[in-house]
């Protein structure tokens, strides 16, 4: 017998082989209707799979968060079933859950699907969920699976890649059957508030050499009302999608003679060199040292810092007196360099140096998108050079800025711990080991909860990615803090330590706003382009009601606010004022002030807030003071 125990504390005896499905049963007839799946010892499982060991186990019900993962996971499957049967021929890659959703990357053939197709796929998934088709678990060697899929090369190439003697799950639903760890549903009935999304090119295995695949999105939730409101959002943040807001505001603009090179545009200036002032300033204040390097550096530099034999299809390169060069893809060899002009000791450290750096890297043309996918943008980098022993302690240090950092900005976020990758990476496995370990002790130690991403780090070092999730909820991939023991050997960077030996320092990189340009590509979307006051490229626009009696003063308050260090612009154009005040909201201007009689007489302004109605009259001196501590406290 084995033993199971509950979330009350209770423990009951099974027979090994029991399934949670029907431990649910021997509880309550209403527990089994209601659970989706189960956790066993923390692990998400299906309800059908067997128990056969001692553990703990708690059942899921829809409003449990992993649910939904399942749901999501389950609903991919049931999309690909239906495709299976629109298109047999066609070939699947993977098909996981997503934050939003799901999607599965598949091979048509010659067969190409396009958006009006979404709804006959959606219609298919309906007759089967209608069946209530089972989802069925099958374990099988790899033998077996070879024997399964030996005419599909997608699946041959992933069972290839496992270790020999590994047990295989297989999950099977009508006509579709496919390589995957699960967990599901126990059958397709849950699945009835779907909707399939876009569609996407996506290469195989993520690899431009490889055939590129057609990737399908969707989504799907228990309740048709939280499908709507999931489905109304999606449609606001077409509203707010940052390529429009950023022709229709001036900020940026891109060109067919430089694809992924933005243009930044006199509005686009400001906004961005307001961002920069505050990076710089909070950076001074925190004790970095500021420094700029060359945008094109030799090979040789490349190949010492690893980037020429790991990332040089990125890099864009140029020949100089016979010399091969790189444009750099990434500051951190040039760091390297203004690191060892200098002898240091322990007690300079931590040493940390920071650089708005300009960076390219070439990106396939599919991928650009706006601000978001580009092919040079500037990486608002650091590097923190410092002893084993400071690892903790500096790692805190960063997320206490990190806080600070994303607070401004009314965003919050989640923290990644991402492992060696399995091929392109430098240094030796136990390097890496203690600098997972470094990684993962340090959030440990200040209590901050993270998930770990399994061969995502950079090939120089394990890495803490910090996810920041917007005001529409959505998730961007922004600030990193990278540890690495690898480049501080490849470039034989010393300090003198206590005893006046040389020892070798280790080095934190980090990002936290990643890159400028993305950054604000998602401030862009995060405000809906109604930035705040110390932001907003115009923060005033002065309106005379009438040239004649009120241009004037108009004018002469326009001097001031300029004096005042304030960014103000005048409409003095003969349209009337309703027309003026409308286009004023329509650049999401933070305050009009309207100038009529009363205001001339008694010096006055009248102020109006974007996106509201109320109407405010003050004296000049009031408002300047009010919207002069509202850019400081930002």
């Amino acid at each position: 017998m084995i033993k199971i125990r509950f979330m009350d504390g209770l423990e009951k005896e099974y027979k090994p082989g029991v399934s949670a499905l029907e431990i649910a049963e021997s509880i309550s007839p209403s527990l089994k209707k209601k659970s989706i799946a189960a956790k066993l010892n923390d692990v998400v499982i299906d309800l059908n799979r067997p128990i056969i060991d001692n553990g703990s186990l708690v059942f899921l019900i829809e409003e449990d968060k992993e649910s939904l993962e399942v749901l999501r996971h389950s609903s991919a499957h049931l999309m690909a079933e239906a495709v299976k049967m629109l298109y047999p021929h066609a070939k699947f890659g993977v098909g996981p859950s997503i934050e939003e959703g799901f999607y599965y990357d598949i091979d048509l053939g010659e067969d190409v699907l396009t958006e009006s197709d979404l709804p006959l796929i959606e219609k298919q998934m309906a007759k089967i969920v209608a069946k209530n088709a089972s989802i069925e678990r099958k374990e099988v060697s790899k033998s077996e699976a070879l024997e399964l899929f030996k005419e599909d090369p997608y699946k041959v190439e992933l069972i290839n890649a496992l270790p020999d003697g590994e047990i295989i799950s297989i999950y099977s639903q009508g006509v579709f059957s496919d390589l995957c760890r699960g967990p599901h549903l126990p059958s397709t009935k849950w699945i009835k508030n779907f909707k399939l999304l876009s569609l996407a090119g996506a290469y195989w295995r993520g690899d431009s050499k490889n055939k590129q695949l057609t990737r399908v999105y969707g989504t799907s939730f228990f309740t048709e009302i939280e499908l709507k409101e999931y489905l109304i959002n999606l449609e606001e943040r077409k509203k707010r999608d940052h390529r429009k807001l950023g022709k229709e505001l001036d900020l940026f603009m891109l060109s067919e003679y430089g694809p992924g090179f933005p243009f930044w545009l006199p509005n686009g200036m400001i906004l961005r060199r307001e961002l920069e002032s505050f990076w710089y300033k909070v950076h001074l204040k925190e004790g970095y040292k500021l420094i700029q390097t060359p945008i094109m550096l030799n090979k040789d530099l490349w190949i010492v810092s690893g980037h020429w034999m790991n990332y040089k299809e990125n890099m864009y390169t140029s020949e100089i007196d016979d010399m091969e060069f790189a444009i750099k893809p990434m500051n951190c060899p040039g760091g390297m360099l203004v690191y060892k002009r200098d002898i240091h000791s322990y007690k300079d450290f931590p040493l940390k140096v920071g650089e708005l750096g300009l960076v390219h890297r070439h990106e396939a043309s599919g991928a650009l998108n706006g601000l978001f996918r580009v092919r040079n943008f500037t990486q608002d980098d650091a590097h923190i050079f410092m002893t084993e022993d400071m690892i903790v302690h500096e790692i805190q240090e960063l997320v206490r800025l990190f806080d600070y950092m994303y607070s401004i900005f009314d965003l919050s976020y989640h923290i990644e711990l991402s492992t060696r990758p399995l091929e392109k990476y430098i240094g030796e496995i136990a390097t890496w080991d203690r600098a997972e370990k470094a990684l993962a002790d340090a959030l440990n130690a200040i209590g901050k909860p993270y998930k770990v991403n399994e061969g995502d780090g950079a090939f120089y070092g394990p890495k803490l990615d910090f996810k920041l999730r917007d005001s529409m909820n959505r998730i961007w991939q922004c600030g990193t803090i990278q540890l690495d023991m690898n480049l501080p050997e490849r470039f034989d960077l010393t300090y003198i330590d206590q005893n006046g030996e040389k020892k070798r320092p280790v080095m934190l990189h980090r990002a936290l706003f990643g890159s400028i340009e993305r950054f604000i590509g998602i401030l862009i979307e995060h405000y809906a382009g109604a930035f705040p006051v110390w932001l907003s490229p115009v923060q005033i626009k002065i309106i005379p009601v009438n040239n004649e009696f009120h241009l004037s003063f108009a004018e002469k308050l326009f001097g001031k606010l300029i004096d005042e260090d304030l960014r103000a612009e005048m409409d003095s154009r003969e349209e009337k004022l309703g027309y003026k005040i409308r286009e004023a909201q329509t650049k999401k201007i933070p305050y009009q002030l309207v100038i009529g009689d009363k205001e001339v007489q008694e010096n006055l302004v009248t102020y109006r807030r974007y996106g509201q109605q109320e109407q405010v009259t003050v004296k000049v001196e009031e408002f300047i003071a009010l919207i002069k501590q509202e850019i400081a406290h930002k």
